[in-house]
């Protein structure tokens, strides 16, 4: 019983059975910003100014304010890479996007045997949520190559949208987020009273608890957002200034014309102002993505695209999170499942490429104004500091306060690691 208990206890505090030391949180909540098909590290993070035009690519360089190089491409994140952690040697395995963009979401490649939960699941089950809302939200719907909830309950899967605030702006609408039209308040009560007297006789047939238990969850919480006003103001634009619109750059688009021969703004600043106040609500798991970055032609053309919306919505987002005092407990996380090969092709486009690349993160503990490890004179290998996949995931997770070496339960008695053999990066923390 003494055992059991210490057990238990471990569970609650986030110990880890193992070492029993508790990890102390230094973040409260991730915004993590994809960018699927393969983000460019030479046209971004990792510019390559004396190498031959072959590799260097288009852009040219902005100094950033710590004396170091981005392209110029971004120029909004180079004024503030002092806030700024960029990592430019993180090593994938896999330069197929599904296979990477479920390695990036779960710190697993796939399997046939077993399926592991997402990032956002994980947290949600070993730190549940801080008040009404979800603990994982994904705006407007999670990828579907990222995979789901894994071995742990469905409970823990994200929250989606489904109504696109970069769409929608100051019109946008969470999806069966409000009563149905003729339906009030009352009726919904009533409805409910009725569900839980045919629960009630569900459950005395010895009907499966387990899944009585996390249908009960779903529906308790669907209706504490129905009838929650905190909640409800948390999916929307109340409240918001002009002046916060065009610090994220609403209006802000890229040089490609569309079809109608107009330059559109992309909608990014509007899904990361809605991230921003759901963090503020008490979510600790945003994720969101932006643009289509699979330049296998016209490498030039996808980032005057798409580039110059991502530089100001990021910069304004971490400025935002800065200025409200939320930016040492969130973590803002930009991610891609590969970067892209060091030699532009006959196509003017660069291919998939996971052996090096680069990910910026800003905030929650982690060393502001760092540029962390280094890829060779043509961005194809890592020279130094090489940071796996896993390992940086596990570093987010000790900030959060969870040991991803944790071992979890599958299948009622397989003990599997939340992330195996992985490693914190100690140099990329304060």
């Amino acid at each position: 019983m003494a055992d059991l208990f210490r057990l238990q206890a471990a569970e609650r505090s986030g110990m880890s059975i193992a070492s029993g030391d508790r990890i102390a949180p230094r973040a409260k909540s991730v915004i993590q910003i994809n960018l699927p098909g393969g983000f460019p590290h030479h046209e971004s993070f990792d510019p390559k100014p004396e190498a031959p035009v072959e590799y260097r690519g288009s852009f040219g360089v902005t100094k950033t304010n710590t004396g170091e190089v981005f392209s110029d491409n971004l120029p909004q994140l180079a004024s503030i890479a002092d806030k700024l952690t960029v990592v430019r040697s993180v090593v994938g395995k896999i330069p197929d996007h599904n296979l990477a963009t479920y390695n990036l979401y779960t710190g697993y490649t796939p399997s046939a045997v077993i399926d592991y939960p997402q990032m956002g699941s994980i947290v949600s089950h070993e730190l549940g949520a801080r008040g009404e809302l979800p603990c994982y939200i994904s705006i407007p719907g999670k990828n579907p190559a990222s995979g789901g909830t894994g071995f742990l309950p469905s409970i823990h899967g994200p929250f989606e949208t489904g109504g696109d605030p970069g769409t929608e702006k100051k019109n946008f609408r969470v999806r069966d987020f409000s009563l149905p039209a003729g339906m009030s308040l009352e009726q919904l009560q009533r409805r409910r009273s009725v569900r839980d007297a045919v629960e009630k006789r569900i459950r005395a047939l010895e009907a499966n608890p387990v899944m009585l238990d996390t249908m009960d969850e779903f529906h308790a919480r669907a209706y504490s957002l129905l009838t929650s006003t905190d909640a409800q103001n948390a999916f929307s634009f109340e409240g918001e200034s002009d002046e916060t619109l065009d610090l994220y750059g609403s209006e802000v688009t890229g040089d490609i014309k569309g079809p109608d021969g107009r330059l559109h703004p992309k909608g990014l600043s509007e899904r990361l102002i809605i991230a921003r106040r759901l963090v503020e609500s008490g979510v600790r798991f945003v994720t969101l993505e932006y643009g289509s970055w699979d330049c296998h032609s016209g490498v030039e053309k996808a980032c005057l695209d798409q580039m110059r919306p991502l530089d100001h919505a990021i910069s304004g987002l971490v400025t935002d999170l800065d200025r409200r005092g939320m930016l040492d407990s969130t973590i803002v996380w930009v991610t891609t499942e590969f970067g892209r090969t060091p030699k532009v092709n006959k196509e003017s486009g660069r291919d998939h490429w996971s052996r090096c690349f680069s990910m910026m993160l800003a905030g929650g503990g982690f060393n502001q104004g760092l540029v962390y490890g280094a890829s060779d004179s043509t961005g194809g290998e890592p020279i130094r500091d090489a940071v796996t996949l896993e390992n940086l995931i596990a570093t987010i997770y000790h900030q959060l306060g969870i040991d991803a070496n944790k071992e979890l339960v599958a299948f009622g008695t397989r003990p599997i690691e939340i992330i195996r053999d992985a490693k914190v990066v100690k140099s990329l923390i304060s």
